[in-house]
């Protein structure tokens, strides 16, 4: 009896969580209200076929409880029983699945007019690519993939070089518009989720996967990594800023081409220039990822006020951060591996020009203690 009463209680108390819980659907941002339907006819279903189970189980143990001098009755089948049980499965596996692959369908198929959007997932951290004014996305490929070309797009393909680079977490959008979004990895397998736009996708090593959404809501809507991708996987985040679309062809135009970032030399720049080229080198390479800028703690060691401090390292010896020590460390990250931090950080292929650039950055960022208290 008492087990009984403890699944009848687990029904009523499952059915309430369900009605009167919190945490629901967040606010639709997007033309996708259809993933929302095909996800309540799921739950529907699955939450009739839990109560009727549970409370057979309660109606069983009741019905069917040891009596003195009695014994079970033995049947072996029951045609009957299984014809019913197995059709009323597959009807609502269809009535699950159904709705789905309908959905997915359209989900994958944009219209001719979307705009295109290319989303390239690193370790980690996300980076964009737009059309420019020919309307067409350059050729990629990893053989082309250095410090200085992080996208990996073909030099000699002249559709690219107006493509519009966004080297940076945070892309813009403008509202009510189709967008058609391409998806790749330049390593592992990443997912690219925005919560409110109820359309997500994975972006697979060695193939370009896509689908399309419209926004229709203004407003900044967090992007995440929804496929476990390594140590950094919960710092991979970025942001999708929906505006009209007067502010977001402000932004596109502000945005660099690949010609302008190729072309671009840190050997030209000075001072705020050169700082400004190595934190976008920094976002390119996914730096931020594992290093802060504010001094909160990350898999790496912050970049606030690293520059001049002493480091320890985890054989106990130390070092002054100074611009021979970082130029020697970017480039050889595991000979000493800073106290407390794991020995994970990855060899970079960067130019002496780039060095540099990122060098004034983390110097920019301020200076460490042991350097202040030397002045």
């Amino acid at each position: 009896m008492a087990l009984a009463i403890a699944l009848v209680l687990i029904v009523v108390a499952a059915v309430l969580f369900h009605v009167m819980s919190p945490w629901w659907l967040t606010p639709l941002a997007s033309n996708w209200g259809q993933i929302d339907f095909t996800l309540a006819i799921t739950i529907v279903i699955t939450g009739v076929v839990f109560i009727i189970i549970n409370l057979f189980v309660a109606y069983a143990v009741i019905r069917y409880r040891h009596h003195s001098g009695q014994r079970a009755a033995y049947q072996p089948e029951n045609k009957k029983l299984e014809s019913w049980l197995i059709g009323i499965t597959t009807v609502g596996i269809v009535a699950m699945l159904a709705p789905g692959l309908l959905v997915y369908a359209k989900l994958i198929n944009p219209p001719d007019n979307a705009l295109v959007l290319e989303v390239v997932g690193q370790q980690w951290q996300w980076s964009f690519r737009f059309p420019g004014k020919d309307g067409q996305l350059g050729s990629s490929g990893v053989e082309h993939i250095n410090a200085g070309n992080p996208f990996g797009l073909n030099p000699l393909d002249p559709r690219g070089q107006d493509d519009v680079l966004v080297q940076g977490n945070e892309v813009h959008l403008p509202l009510g518009r189709p967008v058609k979004v391409l998806l790749r990895s330049k390593d592992v397998l990443h997912d690219f989720y925005v919560q409110p736009f109820r359309a997500r996708m994975n972006l697979v090593p060695g193939m370009v996967t896509h689908f399309w959404f419209t926004p229709t809501k203004v407003g900044r809507f967090e992007i995440l990594c929804a496929q476990l991708c390594g140590v950094g996987h919960y710092n991979m985040r970025g942001m999708v800023v929906v505006e009209d679309e007067a502010a977001f062809q402000r932004w596109f135009a502000s945005q660099p081409t690949f010609h302008q970032t190729m072309t671009t030399s840190a050997k030209t720049m000075g001072g705020e220039a050169l700082v400004k080229q190595g934190a976008m080198l920094a976002q390119s390479q996914g730096c931020f990822a594992c290093h802060s800028t504010d001094g909160s703690a990350r898999v790496g060691p912050t970049w606030k006020g690293l520059y001049g401090k002493t480091e320890t390292f985890s054989d106990e010896t130390t070092a002054k951060v100074d611009e021979a020590y970082l130029h020697h460390f970017i480039r050889n990250p595991t000979a000493k591996v800073p106290k407390g931090y794991p020995p994970i950080m990855p060899k970079f292929d960067l130019s002496d020009q780039q060095l540099a650039a990122l060098v004034a950055y983390i110097e920019s960022l301020g200076k460490g203690k042991d350097a202040v208290a030397q002045k």
